[in-house]
């Protein structure tokens, strides 16, 4: 029996392949970067065929320097960077257009048009987000008005869509000679067109975007034995691709996120916070999103509130590159231990508006309470806390979505990932801010982690969660240090903070 199963991991950055043992241990890893187009102010762009060409040769240079065979991986696992629109040709398998990334904000006037006529309240209900440029629907209407017979082909069905997931997969299974064109529950619960009950395209969604249905994969479960077909031309061999979940998700999965309640949140660029809510489908009163968190097989899908914060990591590297007040994100911890707290001064990083659970589009960023008492270690104590903040602010509207459910769902403990945790000062104030523990896991690659537990319970690798569950191993545990009054003036001045951010800049 095959000992392995791989994730390919197809990011915002770059494309990794990594290979884990039955026990969920890492095994093998390759991982390449792909180029960021930006055009113009606001617009974020990567080239299809890069990406296709990194996902290659990252899992062609890991078999061998591994020396593993495709026949020692039982399936195969994709995870991806979930909103990013491809459109490309079937019958050459050419991209029409370079994807347009989950962080271009072209679309903004689509968005708000939609929310101009009453068509926003349509889209919160039956997909559970609210009309934004984050979301597919909006650059997929771009391309088909802006792009020349484009639309011709979307009718005819000779053009395709999908998110990154979806590109990856039809061209692992043959491109153009006979590629699935499918995606899971998750990455098209991102695409403001599918219904979250039925789990299927909603024709009043694609009408409100002019989108054919003709050019939309089949939505199909996150862990499946057969929906996704096998690879073709991997060294002469069929490996199943059993797993797809939308980064955010896998990363909810690798942590083993699997009982009502449970939340985990990423850190990187940003910061991607989901609760578990079962099979319950809470929809959001507080400026969050309801999402599918993963369906495994032919079970009920299994749902969740996601707070998605724009600037959260990337703040880091604005006081490193803009600032120069550090020459690498590490240093910004010693820096912050030098002082004791942030001598008043809070800094909210609204770079491009401010996303869950505020979604303002007019705020920009501000740092406020500064004298002259502050120093560039007070910037850098309050960047981490803008982090932990910010976390707090997803967190209370989640408690607060499913206390108005009816639901007595409790944040006990946070599971943690990303490249921030690294930094010990970061994660203790996280603690604090929130008031209940911060939990970090031995392997921190939750995302690939997940796509491959996906992946695994599908091919039979593992037979249930529970197996899954017992994978998982605490490496490091923040307890909170403040009590109630430190905790509750600190965010009361926090919120005071993020109103002067607003009403900044005038929005169409």
């Amino acid at each position: 029996m095959a000992e392995f199963v791989g994730a390919v991991d197809q990011g915002t950055t770059s494309t990794r392949f990594m290979v884990f043992d039955v026990e969920g241990r890492e095994v093998a890893r390759h991982q390449l970067e792909h180029e960021q187009i930006l055009p113009r102010a606001g617009w974020v762009e990567h080239n299809p065929l890069e990406i296709w060409e990194r996902t290659e040769t990252v899992i062609q240079s890991v078999l061998t320097s591994a020396r593993i065979s495709p026949s020692d991986l039982a399936a195969i696992g994709i995870t991806n960077q979930r909103e990013t629109a491809v459109v490309w040709d079937r019958r050459t398998g050419r991209p029409l257009h370079n994807a347009i990334v989950w962080q271009d904000t072209r679309t903004d006037s689509i968005a708000k048009a939609l929310d101009a006529d009453g068509r926003g309240d349509v889209i919160r209900t039956r997909a559970g987000l609210p009309p934004a440029p984050y979301f597919s629907a909006g650059k997929v209407q771009w391309l088909l008005d802006n792009v020349d017979g484009l639309r011709a082909l979307a009718e005819s069905g000779d053009a395709l869509f999908g998110t990154p997931d979806t590109w990856v997969v039809w061209n692992l299974t043959g491109g153009p000679n006979g590629g699935r064109h499918v995606t899971d529950v998750t990455n098209a619960s991102r695409t403001m067109l599918m219904d979250l009950q039925t789990l299927d395209w909603d024709e009043e969604l694609l009408g409100f975007f002019g989108i054919p249905r003709a050019m939309l994969p089949e939505i199909v479960p996150s862990s499946h034995a057969t929906a996704y077909g096998s690879t073709v031309g991997l060294r002469g061999a069929e490996v199943p691709i059993t797993g797809v979940l939308g980064d955010q998700q896998a990363a909810t999965v690798g942590q083993v996120c699997f009982t009502p309640g449970m939340a985990k949140n990423t850190y990187g660029t940003g910061n991607f916070m989901l609760m578990n809510t079962g099979t319950e489908l809470v929809r959001s009163r507080h400026g969050l999103l309801t999402t599918v968190a993963y369906r495994f097989g032919d079970q009920d899908p299994v749902y969740a509130l996601e707070g998605s914060i724009a600037v959260t990591g990337s703040a880091v590297q604005w006081l490193r590159d803009q600032l120069g007040i550090i020459s690498g994100a590490s240093e910004i911890e010693t820096l912050a231990r030098s002082v004791e707290d942030t001598g008043g001064m809070y800094f909210v990083p609204a770079f491009s508006g401010l996303f869950a659970p505020y979604w303002r589009s007019d705020a920009r960023g501000a740092i406020v309470g500064m004298s002259r008492y502050n120093t560039n270690a007070h910037l850098a104590r309050a960047t981490l806390e803008a982090i932990c903040y910010q976390t707090k602010d997803v967190a209370d509207a989640m408690v607060a979505d499913v206390e108005a459910s009816g639901c007595t769902i409790d944040l006990d403990v946070l599971r943690v990932d990303g490249g921030v945790t690294a930094n010990d000062l970061c994660m203790q104030l996280q603690a604090d801010i929130l008031g209940v523990p911060v939990s970090k896991p031995v392997v921190a690659e939750t995302t690939a982690l997940g796509a491959a537990y996906a992946a695994g319970l599908a091919a039979g690798v593992w037979a249930g969660t529970d197996e899954l569950t017992a994978n998982w191993h605490e490496a490091r545990r923040w307890d909170p240090s403040w009590n109630d009054e430190q905790r509750e003036n600190g965010y009361a001045g926090w919120r005071k903070a993020v109103e002067r951010t607003l009403d900044w800049v005038d929005v169409d």
